[in-house]
């Protein structure tokens, strides 16, 4: 349920865009590496952030005999990479790509869901972020000044069908996602930025757009308060709820005993 998709966190909450795309990339590798035979998948996850292990328990889950090979975690391939700004001028002199700059120096994650911004100059936290760092969203302080006005309905706790400004109706799961993306970005919704708990116990800052999420989850409460006893909800919002988000960011949800249990 979209209340539980959230991440436990004293005063926030971070929608689980990232970890929730994990294990979906995961398989596919999986799928893949078998399909060619292969005897090894990689990422590019560093040693010390939530991706790396949201990405191995999903591999060794679908193929326990699979090796990983995590060149951030091998020292011949960190010892000549310091950091952001020799990746940068590596792949300056190989002619690769990539949508990192020197004068933005941070990392992007961007699904359907959401778009995730840290490292580089984010480590700091007196900086603010940039505003042409942002790509989701319109700068709130820019977004239009009237309201815009459109229609969830919901079966089973679940989005089922969406009507839009101008008469249109979608059911659709993916085409209500986007749309309610669309109004939701161009009006400035769902832009956080916070230190969050890594896996293994650092702290990291990390700002995070989700715009269509933000919005769903915000008719999803709604909805429960207007449906759901206070008792029952204050029970599952003490137990349910954090485990089960707990569960969700650390990717455990896919191929794990433990969501079942919850």
């Amino acid at each position: 349920m979209l209340r539980q998709l959230t991440t436990p966190r004293a005063g926030t909450d971070q929608l689980s865009g990232t970890s929730l795309a994990r294990p979906v990339i995961a398989r596919a590798q999986i799928a893949v590496a078998q399909k060619e035979g292969c005897f090894a998948v990689s990422h590019g996850c560093t040693g010390k952030g939530n991706d790396q292990v949201r990405f191995e328990l999903a591999f060794y889950a679908l193929q326990p005999t699979i090796e990983v090979i995590a060149p951030w975690r091998d020292p011949v391939f960190y010892n000549r990479f310091k950091g952001r700004q020799d990746l940068l001028d590596y792949a300056e002199q190989s002619g690769i790509p990539v949508t990192s700059t020197k004068s933005k120096p941070w990392s992007m994650d961007e699904n359907l869901a959401h778009c995730s911004y840290e490292a580089g100059i984010l480590e700091d936290p007196n900086v603010t972020p940039p505003e042409d760092m942002w790509k989701l969203t319109v700068d709130p302080t820019k977004a239009p000044e009237q309201p815009e006005d459109f229609v969830l309905h919901f079966e089973k706790g679940l989005p089922v069908k969406a009507e839009l400004p101008g008469g249109k109706t979608v059911t659709d799961a993916t085409e209500l996602f986007l749309a309610v993306n669309a109004i939701a970005r161009k009006h400035g919704v769902g832009r956080i930025d916070i230190v969050e708990n890594r896996f293994i116990g650092l702290k990291s800052r990390g700002c995070y757009e989700t715009p269509g999420l933000t919005c769903l989850r915000a008719a999803h409460i709604d909805l429960e308060g207007l449906t759901m006893d206070r008792e029952v909800r204050a029970l599952r919002d003490q137990f349910l709820t954090f485990n089960y988000a707990k569960v969700c960011f650390l990717a455990f949800f896919s191929f794990n005993p433990r969501p079942r249990l919850i």
